[in-house]
């Protein structure tokens, strides 16, 4: 089977920095994949070239066994759409605006529209200005957005590419989880999700893999069960973890103590009892 997505070998470099250190990954049709790491880890730079907004100094993507650098822009956004970490709009437009956009061009959209807006809980919201809103319901009329483009690519070409960088970010706990389950939806039908999570329960309770980023290099690619242990808590976040296990079906779930240096300190400060 094709890949939906693969790298090889990505290499981003900013002057003297390097971002991403040959990168390797390949991801199949219909998986999700939860891209992890501490700030600076490379995480959205490696979302960004995978979706084609950034080319790597070295290494290749492909999107469906075809060169990404091959794609127009317009083919592309049919072929994946991307929720960014920050996006600012600073025109006075509706949220349902906002939502069609996601269609570019394309007439006829309405009923998608709609149906998105129902979706991320934001019906009632459709005529009011986006700038009114709070920065979680923004959060929820881009997704919305976003799924739009989804659909009008699913249409033409089938099941695309969804790739989010950090979307539960403002979101309170219900809207998390709905976001998510949105996005289950998707895996569902064939749609591969690619997405940028801080909050590492999440990504054990949703994706079918996590890969971890440290300083640029990939240092660990594999189900949640074998990649979320306390181990890579300290050597990745310098966090000592106290990982359980959900006893059905067994994911892990994260419960930190204490950072790893200041346990540490804590033990060599430790006043040493005294001889008899």
């Amino acid at each position: 089977m094709t890949a939906a997505l693969a790298a090889s070998f990505m290499t981003v470099r900013v002057g003297a920095k390097t971002l991403l250190d040959q990168v390797t990954l390949a991801i199949a049709p219909g998986e999700m994949i939860a891209l992890v790491g501490p700030n600076g880890a490379g995480k959205s730079t490696l979302l960004r070239v995978l979706a084609g907004e950034i080319a790597p100094q070295a290494g290749t993507v492909a999107l469906r066994g075809r060169s990404l650098k091959s794609y127009s822009a317009r083919t592309l956004a049919l072929h994946r759409a991307m929720l960014s970490q920050h996006t600012t709009v600073a025109f006075p437009f509706t949220v349902a605006d906002v939502v069609r956009m996601g269609a570019g061009d394309r007439g006829g959209t309405d009923a998608l529209v709609a149906s998105a807006l129902a979706e991320v809980d934001l019906t009632a919201f459709g005529e009011r200005i986006i700038t009114t809103l709070s920065g979680g319901e923004q959060q929820r009329a881009h997704f919305a957005r976003v799924l739009v483009q989804l659909a009008c690519g699913e249409a033409i070409h089938g099941p695309g590419l969804l790739m989010l960088d950090e979307p539960t970010a403002s979101l309170d706990l219900r809207h998390q989880l709905d976001l998510l389950e949105a996005t289950r939806r998707r895996r569902a039908r064939g749609v591969t999700i690619v997405a940028v999570l801080h909050d590492l329960n999440l990504a054990a309770l949703f994706a079918d893999r996590v890969v971890v980023l440290d300083r640029g290099r990939m240092v660990a690619d594999g189900a949640p069960a074998e990649v979320i242990t306390d181990a890579m808590l300290e050597q990745v976040f310098g966090v000592t973890g106290a990982i359980g296990r959900v006893p059905s079906p067994g994911l892990p779930f994260v419960l930190p103590h204490a950072m790893a240096r200041m346990k540490q300190h804590l033990q060599v400060a430790a006043p040493r009892s005294p001889r008899p």
